[in-house]
């Protein structure tokens, strides 16, 4: 509907339904959840939009969805958390959040690299940590690992961050103002090697394939300490971008030093007098404390980039804020294919019923248009969806949320009333 009115015969999509989870087993046989045929399609076309999918905890077979992100090498979730005016929500000003988390989706833990504690290859694997890499480690040489421990594997990969982050601040050079910023959101404090690298490498990506158009956030501090104190020197200016300076041995206030003075001498002419205000800013928080600034400051952010397990708890809080994953809209994005998808869960005991809220996988569909360059047609759905919802013609799970009560809309009625706004 929203494609007829925006471009009349013009443009079309043509749907082709595919088959994975138990409905798939239903029809190829059993334990056939992901068939060569979906995998195929996907490849062929390129763009699909995926219902929920149940993953089972514990044994079992593995995601379905983490599966299909390895596979076609998705390597980035992208999950908008926009607050619509009427949506219930618990917080005082939900409006005030409106970020995209950016999840890296083919690293970290979610690889699945593990075993189970009486596994032989766990049991072999800490004997060989315990015995021949750990003492030689000095480090974490008086640690031990338990020997009755399960073991995961946690990799982060240069390569793999990098093509995440750069995805990211290539989506904030399409924002403006204030939106134009990029947060890595890491837990580099404690892990190191694996998520301070994910910072570092995305500082690095930013200066190196972005200098033109990117300010990291120290950098700006520098700049704007020039622009304020016209006459300060190096010295000084270190002093008021490390609180801590004076406390500082001589050799570390010399490396502060000399990034304050390789910083003016190499971008203040491109990104001095506030040029660099106009930039994409690059900045980095600690995960624990970003849950704290997207409900206390969420005005102070707009794409979060960071990595697997990070961007599913991230995404899931900043959804609550705004409504719930009923309205929390996805996509799972590559360079060869993108699936776009609701995020909330299968619900099996609501199947059939006409009663669950459609936001998340409409929304999702206005990704896609998004994503195909169908702006006129997106812009169509998010305005009926989004005068729906003030009108308080919803589906049950906001309508009792609402004061004063009003009467739910089905699934379809929710869908109807989002066409007639139009």
């Amino acid at each position: 509907m929203a494609i007829n009115k925006a471009y009349g015969k013009d443009r079309l999509i043509e749907w082709f339904k595919i088959y994975a989870g138990d409905e798939a087993c239903d029809l190829y046989g059993t334990y056939e959840y992901l068939p060569n045929d979906t995998i195929e399609a996907i490849r062929t076309y390129g763009i699909a939009i995926k219902g929920p999918l149940t993953t089972p905890v514990g044994g079992g077979i593995r995601s379905l969805n983490v599966a299909l992100r390895q596979i076609f090498d998705l390597y980035s979730c992208v999950r908008p958390c926009k607050y619509y005016k009427g949506t219930p929500s618990p917080h005082k000003h939900p409006e005030a959040l409106d970020v995209i988390v950016y999840r890296e989706n083919t690293e970290d833990i979610y690889m699945g690299v593990e075993w189970e504690e009486d596994d032989p290859i766990c049991q072999t694997l800490i004997e060989y940590l315990n015995q021949k890499v750990i003492p030689q480690s000095v480090k974490i040489k008086n640690r031990k690992i338990p020997e009755n421990a399960g073991i995961g594997i946690k990799p982060v990969s240069k390569l793999g961050s990098q093509r995440h982050i750069r995805r990211a601040i290539q989506h904030a050079l399409k924002l403006n103002g204030s939106k134009r910023h990029v947060t890595l959101v890491h837990k580099g404090n404690i892990m190191k090697f694996t998520e301070g690298a994910f910072r570092d490498w995305g500082y690095e990506l930013a200066k190196k394939e972005f200098r033109e158009v990117c300010i990291t956030e120290r950098e700006s501090w520098i700049l704007g300490n020039l622009e304020t104190h016209s006459n300060l020197d190096i010295e000084e200016n270190a002093k008021m971008i490390d609180p801590g300076f004076q406390s500082m041995t001589t050799e570390k206030k010399k490396v502060i030093c000399e990034e304050v003075k390789n910083v003016i001498a190499a971008i203040n002419p491109t990104h001095g007098q506030g040029k660099w205000r106009k930039m994409v800013m690059v900045d980095d928080r600690i995960a624990d404390s970003i849950f704290q600034q997207i409900q206390t400051r969420p005005e102070e952010y707009s794409i979060l980039a960071t990595l697997n397990l990070n961007g599913d708890y991230i995404s899931d809080a900043a959804a609550a804020i705004v409504g719930g994953l009923g309205m929390a809209p996805g996509a799972n994005i590559g360079d060869s294919a993108a699936i776009f998808e609701a995020t909330h869960g299968t619900a099996p005991k609501h199947a059939g019923l006409d009663r669950i809220n459609p936001g998340s996988v409409i929304l999702s569909g206005v990704m896609m248009l998004e994503f195909l360059g169908w702006q006129q047609a997106a812009n169509l759905i998010t305005k009926g969806l989004s005068q729906a919802i003030e009108d308080k013609k919803v589906t049950y799970d906001l309508a009792r949320l609402m004061e004063p009560k009003v009467e739910p809309l089905s699934c379809s009625g929710f869908a109807n009333a989002i066409i007639e706004r139009f």
